[in-house]
C-alpha cells in the first residue's frame, strides 16, 4: 500500500522545525527521522499525518560529542554510525553492544538513534539501555528546551514525554565505569525481540558497589529491575545471589502474554536473560579491574 497524500517540508534548523510543528499542529504534522518506523504505519494507513517534517538536512542533529564525563548523541545521528563510532565504544559501550542488536544493517543504516526512543516500541532495545545508563532526553519545543530523564520518558506503548510541538534534539548518555552488558531473546536475529536486558555492574574488590539493571518485552514499558539490582549491591556475587536476584525480580514480573510467547514462556525468557545479563556484566567488570 501507499500514503495517503501529504505535505512536506525539510528544515535545516531545529527552529525552523519546531516552528512547522507548531504552525501545521491541525494537520497532524510529525516529525520524520531514519522513517523505519513512520513510513510503514503510513503505507499500511496506521498513521495519516497531514505534514512530515523531514530533519535529515538539520546538521546540528547529527553529531556525536562528549561533554566532560558525559557522551551526547545527537537524535538524527544514524544506528550504525553510533554503532561503530569510537565516542560510544569509550563513553557507553552498553550502547554499542544494544545496536548491534537492532534489526539488520541495512536498517540500522537509515534508523536514527532518536526515532527509536520517540517511537518507544516496549520491545525495542535503546529505551532499555537509556534506562539503565540513566540516560536524559531533550527535547525542544516553543516554550525552549528542557530535559527529560529516561526513567519519565516512556509513559506507555509508542508513547513518550514529548508533548505537542516538541522535537526530540539529543540524548545524553553519562559514563558508568563497571562491566557492561546487553543481551536479548529473540526467535531469529534481527526479528523483534521477545526479552532484552540491560545491566551496569560496578564492583570493588569483588563486593558490588552499584547495579542499573533494566528490561524490555516485559511490560508496556521498559522497566528496571530493582529487586535485582538490591539484591546485588553489596554482595560478593556467586551463584545462590544471583539466582537470588533473578527470583526477586521475576516475581515481580507480570508480562501479558501475545501471538509470540504466553505469559508463562516470557517470564521464563526473562529469567534466563537477567541471569545472563548479569553473569555477563560481573564478568566484564572483573575484566576492567
Amino acid at each position: 500500500m501507499k500514503p495517503p497524500p501529504f505535505h512536506y517540508a525539510a528544515p535545516t534548523s531545529v527552529a525552523e522545525a519546531v516552528a512547522l510543528l507548531g504552525e501545521h499542529a491541525d494537520e497532524d504534522a510529525r516529525a520524520l527521522a531514519g522513517g523505519q518506523s513512520l513510513v510503514p504505519l503510513m503505507n499500511f494507513r496506521l498513521a495519516q499525518p497531514g505534514y512530515l517534517i523531514d530533519l535529515r538536512r538539520i546538521e546540528e542533529l547529527t553529531r556525536i560529542r562528549t561533554e566532560g564525563e558525559t557522551l551526547v548523541i545527537g537524535a538524527m545521528v544514524r544506528q550504525s554510525h553510533a554503532e561503530h563510532s569510537p565516542e560510544v565504544a569509550l563513553g557507553a559501550p552498553l550502547l554499542a553492544e544494544a545496536l548491534g542488536y537492532v534489526a539488520h544493517p541495512p536498517i540500522r543504516n537509515s534508523g536514527t538513534v532518536g526515532g527509536s526512543f520517540a517511537h518507544a516500541d516496549p520491545a525495542a532495545e535503546l529505551p532499555a539501555v537509556a534506562l539503565a545508563l540513566d540516560a536524559a532526553l531533550v527535547v525542544v519545543g516553543p516554550q525552549g528546551a528542557r530535559t527529560i530523564p529516561a526513567a519519565d520518558f516512556f509513559v506507555g506503548p509508542f508513547t513518550t514525554a514529548i508533548e505537542a510541538g516538541e522535537l526530540l534534539t539529543e540524548i545524553r548518555f553519562p559514563h558508568r565505569d563497571g562491566g557492561q552488558a546487553f543481551v536479548e531473546f529473540a526467535r531469529t536475529h534481527g526479528n523483534f525481540a521477545l526479552v532484552g536486558v540491560a545491566s551496569v555492574i560496578e564492583t570493588d574488590g569483588g563486593t558490588v558497589t552499584r547495579a542499573s539493571i533494566a528490561m524490555s518485552g516485559v511490560a508496556p514499558v521498559p522497566v528496571r529491575a530493582p529487586a535485582a539490582e538490591r539484591a546485588l549491591t553489596g554482595t560478593v556475587p556467586d551463584d545462590a545471589s544471583i539466582r537470588a536476584a533473578v527470583d526477586a525480580t521475576v516475581a515481580e514480573l507480570a508480562p501479558s502474554g501475545d501471538a509470540h510467547a504466553s505469559t508463562e514462556t516470557r517470564t521464563d525468557i526473562a529469567r534466563n536473560q537477567l541471569r545472563r545479563g548479569i553473569e555477563l556484566a560481573l564478568t566484564r567488570a572483573q575484566d576492567r579491574r
